[in-house]
């Protein structure tokens, strides 16, 4: 408006009467494309695809039933489990290692023996169906989700819709502890105002109970659009979303991609950007002076030393990565072959990315914070649906595109944004670097306990912290 109103209230002389038209066609143009250019940088585009086997079907064509499921076992199943669990071949562990070496041996002697002689797979697929589960075809593949509503809402409280997303080497799983926090809260104790949950939980494509892709380039982005349109097909035209490891990126992806259905974001892992030499300067000068680059003391005790814990440490648990996004099938078959393999090498991250102390530990501190019924029933869900390679592929469709995962941090998330960042997470990002891609975080969250799989080890904070996230972006 000023700009317009500049050439009227200008004193004209004849050279002004040409270069005050011509400035204001300039800084017109300039205005225009950097509105026309900020617009494309705030979405992402949401694209369409095909997953299936053989040709798509013409559009308008596909099922869009929701089908209730329910997961079965056979003594066929188990059988074959026990006997491969019986050939188990042993390799004696070094002495002192530990876990510095991945799964110390001996204690997955115990975990074996356990697995093949108490662990009861019929129990725990009766637990697993005690919530209600359903199948519906999108883009060509079946996709599994929970659906959990609150049997009980009070007077007054509004009932608001949220997906939770999981990662890898998660799954739906994860968040069993956490759905009654969410769908029952008075029952348990937590009365936050007026949030209740019902709780839609997926697999993504390739993990557990939902259809691996058939078609090569199955990434986030294309996990996000499948999301919405189930969010759709549910009748949901705004929902509140929430994701770690995996599923921040797909949470992340659903926010840039449709910002008008997703009435606020929660993640419990923030992907940081590639270091700019701006980044760098700071990170130094952060270790002298962390209020001038703007971190806390609690961003410099999570930092620092830097190299040791964000570069030593990271390289130490990024082995598997490499492999995932260049060459996972090589891999994935001896662990779809072998469920100790398989158990040793998902166990392995519930141990390190729990607790990175954990490495130090014989056991590596794995029944601390989980049992080995619940753990078990993780890699369970890996065994009997063959998932693990379609699942380390994810890697490599994600990673080839985009090695340093930062794409799309050059869109910007304008919908309300919660940040819980957990101490032994494997990286953390202080809110000032946060707000490079986050430019609305409503709460970020210093919490007090736990890693990597915070709805699996700590259901009771991030419950909480989900809650009063989304009490506030309500009020705003």
């Amino acid at each position: 408006t000023t700009i317009l109103c500049l050439p009227r209230s200008f004193e004209y002389s004849q050279k002004n009467a040409v270069l005050v038209p011509a400035a204001a066609v300039g800084v017109g143009g300039i205005l225009l494309c950097w509105l026309q250019s900020g617009h494309k940088m705030k979405i992402i585009d949401m694209g369409n695809g095909w997953w299936g086997s053989g040709e798509r079907p013409p559009i308008g064509k596909e099922d869009a039933t929701i089908h209730p499921f329910k997961i079965e076992t056979s003594d066929k199943e188990i059988e074959d489990l026990h006997r491969r669990l019986d050939q188990f071949r042993f390799t004696p562990h070094l002495e002192g290692a530990a876990f510095h070496y991945g799964f110390n041996s001996s204690y997955l002697r115990k975990v074996v023996a356990y697995w093949r002689n108490q662990f009861d797979w019929r129990k725990q697929v009766e637990e697993l169906n005690k919530y209600p589960h359903f199948h519906t075809t999108i883009e060509g593949i079946d996709i599994h989700f929970i659906h959990v509503k609150p049997s009980y809402v009070p007077h007054g409280k509004a009932v608001q819709p949220l997906l939770l997303v999981h990662g890898w080497p998660g799954s739906f799983y994860e968040f069993y502890k956490i759905i009654p926090l969410l769908t029952e809260p008075a029952k348990h104790g937590l009365n936050e105002g007026d949030v209740v949950f019902e709780v839609i939980c997926p697999s993504i494509p390739g993990y557990g109970f939902s259809e691996a892709p058939h078609q090569k380039g199955f990434d986030t982005i294309a996990t996000a659009r499948i999301f919405h349109k189930l969010m759709n097909r549910l009748g949901f035209r705004k929902f509140y979303v929430q994701g770690g490891d995996w599923g921040s990126r797909i949470t992340t992806n659903m926010a840039q991609m449709l910002p008008q259905s997703v009435k606020g974001l929660h993640v419990n892992l923030v992907f940081i950007a590639r270091q700019s030499l701006g980044r760098m300067i700071r990170t130094m000068l952060g270790a002298y002076v962390p209020w001038l680059v703007g971190f806390s003391r609690e961003d410099a005790r999570r930092l620092y030393p830097f190299l040791q814990k964000n570069v030593y440490d990271v390289l130490r648990e990024s082995g598997y990565m490499h492999i995932q996004a260049t060459k996972p099938d090589t891999a994935g078959c001896g662990l779809n072959d072998s469920p100790v393999g398989l158990a040793a090498y998902i166990l392995e991250k519930f141990s390190t990315w729990t607790d990175k102390s954990f490495l130090n530990r014989d056991d590596g501190g794995l029944e601390s914070k989980y049992s080995l019924d619940e753990l078990l029933t993780n890699v369970m869900i890996y065994w009997v649906t063959s998932s693990i390679v379609p699942s380390m592929r994810y890697y490599k469709e994600n990673f080839s595109k985009d090695p340093d995962l930062s794409a799309h941090n050059r869109v910007g998330v304008y919908v309300p944004t919660g940040i819980a960042a957990f101490p032994q997470e494997i990286v953390h990002a202080p809110r000032v670097w946060a707000k490079d891609v986050y430019k609305n975080i409503v709460t970020y969250t210093y919490m007090p306990s736990g890693g990597h799989f915070a709805a699996f080890e700590e259901p009771r904070l991030l419950a909480q912290d989900i809650m009063q996230f989304v009490q506030k972006v309500e009020q705003l």
